[in-house]
């Protein structure tokens, strides 16, 4: 088989997926005080993450070396599994944020361990069921006029994806908003109890639209354009534009560990210890709440 440039670019996007997630899950995984909801969500998404690159280095791997129906059935499967992961476990880091503001007082208690099992669980169980569908025979090997513009996806199936996305998004969107009000208001009750000027409330405003706009403005730049093309295209379009649509969808997994991560200062931490040696004890500590990662 000719290589085709985008499949090298996508197997290089897999390769940096794979290491900075890597990272992240051992570092998260090797360290006992990253027990909370906060740092599990973040484990959830790092494996995802870290999943979804070596799905992209294993279809490269398998097209090039091991052609194969049944070994693209599996990749492909992994691929559905990984993304679907990803995207789930950011609505649930999303939910998790907002819930840390809006029951502040009762946050940090038994319940909110429950409630973070219980959504990865749902978060697993839903994106495994997703990844299996394709092996499971809902593919369009056996009729081609069925596939959509991944291959061996059914149009139907892609369909039922992109719904999925689009509803997360909607719900991240309403939450975010949510989440910047009650920052707002927050910063804005405690203007007034220490009679701080209000350039200091508009600060604290700005901050957090700065932060929602971050973030939403990454999953939307990454993920939209692939969505809105897995509901308009076909199987007869070029895959040219499979391509195009795809390559920065996969960004999305590349920043995530930057944006929920690496900006932690625990993780800063445990990563300027046993990377670096040069951590210093009078490096500024302390604990976090989901809100500010």
């Amino acid at each position: 088989v000719a290589l085709n440039p985008w499949d090298v670019a996508l197997c290089i996007s897999g390769t940096i997926i794979s290491c900075e997630n890597a990272i992240v899950v051992v570092v998260i995984f090797y360290t006992p005080t990253f027990r909370a909801p906060m740092f599990l969500l973040i484990g959830s998404l790092a494996t995802a993450d870290l999943l979804a690159g070596l799905g992209l280095i294993l279809h490269f791997a398998f097209i090039y070396f091991m052609p194969s129906e049944a070994v693209s059935l599996l990749t492909v499967g992994l691929l559905v599994t990984s993304f679907t992961a990803s995207v789930s476990s950011l609505l649930t880091i999303t939910i998790d944020r907002y819930l840390s503001l809006y029951n502040a007082l009762t946050y940090y208690s038994e319940k909110t361990v429950t409630r973070t099992y219980i959504m990865l669980i749902l978060t697993w169980g839903a994106s495994v069921c997703y990844g299996l569908l394709p092996v499971m025979g809902w593919n369009c090997l056996k009729a081609p006029s069925a596939c959509s513009v991944v291959k061996p996806l059914t149009k139907n199936h892609l369909v039922i994806l992109s719904v999925s996305f689009f509803t997360v998004f909607a719900v991240m969107l309403q939450l975010y908003v949510q989440i910047c009000r009650i920052v707002c208001r927050h910063a804005q009750q405690i203007a007034v109890q220490r009679h701080f000027l209000a350039s200091s409330h508009d600060v604290t405003t700005r901050k957090g639209i700065a932060t929602l706009a971050v973030i939403l403005g990454t999953f939307a730049s990454c993920w939209l354009p692939f969505a809105i093309y897995c509901l308009l295209g076909d199987y007869s379009y070029p895959a040219l534009y499979t391509y195009v649509t795809l390559l920065p969808a996969t960004y999305n997994s590349m920043i995530n560990p930057v944006i929920y991560a690496f900006r932690n200062q625990e993780i800063q931490k445990v990563l300027w210890t046993v990377c670096c040696g040069c951590f210093s004890s009078t490096m500024p500590f302390r604990s976090r709440s989901p809100s500010d990662v």
